[in-house]
Parts: C-alpha cells; sequence; structure tokens
C-alpha cells in the first residue's frame, strides 16, 4: 500500500470488513459453543465498525453500504465466499481457515495504514490493527486445535484450506511474502498441508464478483431498499 492511502485502497478494505462482517453474522445462534456464539459476534462487530471507519473516509457510509449493486463493490473474493463447502453451509473448519486467511492480510494492511502519512487513514489503521490482532490470534488458536485434534477435525479444517487457498493470492496481492510468514507457521504447528499455488481467481477488487455477493447483498440492502430514506 502506498505511503499515502487512497481511495480506491480504503474502499477495498472498508469493503473487505463490511462483507466479512456480514458473512460472520451468519453464526450468530449457531456457534458450536455460547462462548464462540459470543466471540464471533464480537469479530463481526469489529469488522463493521472498521467497515464504517474507512467508507465514511471514502464518502457517505449507508450509500457505499446499501446502495450499491455487486458491481460497484470492490472487496476481495475471499471476503464474500460462504462460511462452507456449499452455499448456506456453514462449516466450523472451513470458518477458522477463512478468517486466518483474512484477519492476517487485514493485520498487515492496517499496520501499513497505522504507518503512512495520511492522518486519517493512520488513525484507522491503528485502531482496526488492535481488533485484527486478536481476530488472527483466535483464529490461529482454533487452526491449531483443529488441526491436532480428532481426524474429523483436522480433515474439515484442511478441506477449507484447500477450498480456500486460491482466493488469498488477490488478497495478499503486494504483501503476500509477508502474509505467508503469518500464516505457513500456523499451518505447520498444526500439522496442516499447505495447498499448492495453482488456479488463481481474482476481479473481486475490479467489480468482477462471485454469485454469492449478489445473495448476500440482497438480504443486507433489503430493509434499506424497501424503505429508502427511512430513519430510526
Amino acid at each position: 500500500m502506498s505511503e499515502t492511502a487512497t481511495g480506491v485502497e480504503l474502499l477495498g478494505l472498508g469493503d473487505d470488513a463490511l462483507i466479512a462482517s456480514q458473512r460472520l453474522a451468519e453464526w450468530v445462534s449457531r456457534a458450536p459453543t455460547l462462548e464462540e456464539d459470543v466471540a464471533l459476534a464480537n469479530i463481526a462487530l469489529d469488522q463493521l465498525g472498521a467497515a464504517r471507519m474507512l467508507l465514511a473516509a471514502v464518502g457517505d457510509e449507508d450509500e457505499l453500504a446499501y446502495r450499491r449493486d455487486d458491481h460497484g463493490f470492490r472487496n476481495c473474493l475471499l471476503a464474500e465466499l460462504p462460511l462452507g463447502p456449499g452455499r448456506g453451509d456453514l462449516d466450523f473448519g472451513w470458518t477458522m481457515s477463512w478468517l486466518l486467511m483474512l484477519s492476517a492480510a487485514q493485520l498487515l494492511r492496517y499496520t501499513d495504514l497505522a504507518a503512512g502519512s495520511d492522518e486519517q487513514a493512520a488513525a484507522i489503521g491503528a485502531k482496526a490493527v488492535k481488533e485484527s490482532t486478536y481476530h488472527l490470534d483466535h483464529a490461529t488458536q482454533w487452526m491449531l486445535r483443529l488441526g491436532g485434534g480428532t481426524e474429523e477435525s483436522h480433515r474439515r479444517v484442511q478441506q477449507g484450506l484447500d477450498g480456500l487457498w486460491p482466493y488469498g493470492h488477490e488478497l495478499t496481492e503486494g504483501i503476500r511474502d509477508r502474509w505467508l510468514a503469518i500464516v505457513e507457521p500456523v499451518l505447520a504447528e498444526a500439522g496442516l498441508t499447505r495447498p499448492a499455488d495453482r488456479w488463481r481467481p481474482d476481479g473481486g477488487r475490479a467489480g468482477r464478483h462471485t454469485e454469492h455477493l449478489s445473495y448476500l447483498l440482497a438480504e443486507m440492502q433489503s430493509l434499506h431498499r424497501a424503505h429508502p430514506g427511512a430513519q430510526w
């Protein structure tokens, strides 16, 4: 990321966080334990808070969140993917693989923002770094537990890695070596196999998305579009 953050960069980061928040909210009341239900809800709220700050730095946050169609969003493809092997299927091992990949990248992006010369962006980055550090630690601890747990837990978290890994290339453009330096030791300690680098889907940063984003936005934007201009 450049020393002075651009609107395009901030919009991409804001969209990543907004869409990730919506995805994680799907776990509310469905997590494996009450404690984890609260943890995932808090991570979703952290993502939403970061999204609000980033989008407000670019323009009107409500307009950006609720009035754009899928082609207007600039989030990476990883953020919009379902948190399981099929649309509507939630899988905890898959989700922790997703959160590890995403939070490691967000931590690096926010660290770069915090070190930049743009005062507003640096303030946003400094706050988001603290939250992303927690998200990464949470994902790491679960990856170690699942990877080193039962045969079934290991299989499912490895399945998540295998399915999500190709999308990491777009996620980590410009920071991949630093990202791998965070992620690879976690995989090694968990006894997981780093997937091979093969196909590299992209396009999210240019507004070319999977069908999954359209379904997500239809739910997220439905109330605002049904009652435009409504206020609490």
